[in-house]
């Protein structure tokens, strides 16, 4: 896998390492909803205490989340999306998109987005930040800029 993730400088690789985990987007979604004490992380997941602990270490590592006491109860500690992770929103939306599309069951997808400005119901495209269109995987092409010798 190592060699894989080696053999072409990729962004989506490096993310992976970071993400590639199913927790790590469990944690971001409650983290998305709200979610802020390791006690209401651990309840809503159903995971087990060390595999939260070592994947909140790994978000906090890699400056996604940060750790601070609450500011109510400082016997407490609070997790938040830090720019970084608050810049996951569209993948995680993304990911969500595509299981409403694929895996949902009759009666549809279980959360429907509002959009706060307009109040409509939102369904996330990505776009072409020059010309506005959708971007779909046959509309675009690719240049490497570098390559890994081998």
């Amino acid at each position: 896998m190592k060699q894989a993730l080696e053999s072409r400088i990729c962004s989506v690789g490096r993310t992976v390492e970071i993400l590639g985990d199913r927790w790590i987007f469990l944690i971001l979604r409650e983290a998305f909803f709200g979610v802020r004490y390791y006690d209401q992380f651990q309840s809503n997941l159903g995971i087990a205490t060390n595999i939260l602990s070592n994947r909140l270490k790994r978000l906090i590592k890699n400056e996604i989340m940060e750790k601070r006491r609450d500011p109510v109860d400082a016997r407490r500690v609070r997790y938040k999306l830090t720019e970084k992770g608050l810049d996951l929103y569209p993948i995680t939306l993304a990911i969500m998109m595509w299981g409403d599309r694929w895996l949902a069951d009759d009666e549809g997808p279980p959360l429907i987005l509002h959009h706060k400005k307009c109040d409509a119901q939102l369904t996330p495209e990505m776009c072409c930040s020059s010309c506005g269109e959708v971007v779909k995987a046959r509309d675009v092409s690719f240049q490497e800029r570098f390559k890994v010798e081998k």
